[in-house]
């Protein structure tokens, strides 16, 4: 259960530099940071195996975003994309992965901001929504609310 808390203490910038690293053949015009979500793993309860893991889905979704925004691709569409794949990993704590309520349930939260406009959207108390992440930017984008919740949200997708 104590991965399902895992927050990404990792070094995400670690990551976000070895990803720079990666592409010096281009200057970088933008950066990504991300982390897995909320809670914590101890380290001595982490096996190398488990922090392998959790290194690689987090290195996963800043490749996504990443590539994203090195094709030319919009940032809220890398912050999406990066998103999805946290949000398909059982690892963090967010999607398919989320920390169960006391009653047993999943209940998924989201949120998305542009900063360029300063809209947002958010979400909560999902249940049946694989990405929330997507339904958050739709509350954004086509909506003149900035938060849904519960059976509201769901129905709105």
């Amino acid at each position: 259960m104590f991965l399902k808390h895992f927050a990404a203490a990792f070094s995400v910038l670690l990551l976000a530099g070895t990803l720079a690293a990666q592409e010096k053949d281009q200057p970088m015009k933008f950066g990504m940071v991300i982390h897995g979500g909320a809670g914590t793993i101890e380290r001595r309860n982490m096996t190398a195996a488990n922090e392998e893991a959790h290194r690689a889905g987090l290195e996963q979704a800043l490749r996504t975003g990443y590539d994203v925004l090195k094709k030319g691709g919009a940032s809220l569409d890398a912050v999406e994309a990066a998103i999805h794949v946290l949000e398909d990993n059982p690892l963090f704590n967010a999607g398919k992965g989320a920390v169960f309520t006391h009653e047993g349930t999943n209940e998924l939260d989201s949120s998305i901001m542009d900063g360029r406009t300063l809209k947002a959207g958010a979400v909560a108390g999902l249940r049946h929504i694989r990405n929330p992440i997507s339904l958050a930017r739709l509350v954004m984008e086509r909506s003149p609310h900035v938060m849904l919740a519960g059976e509201g949200a769901e129905a709105f997708a």
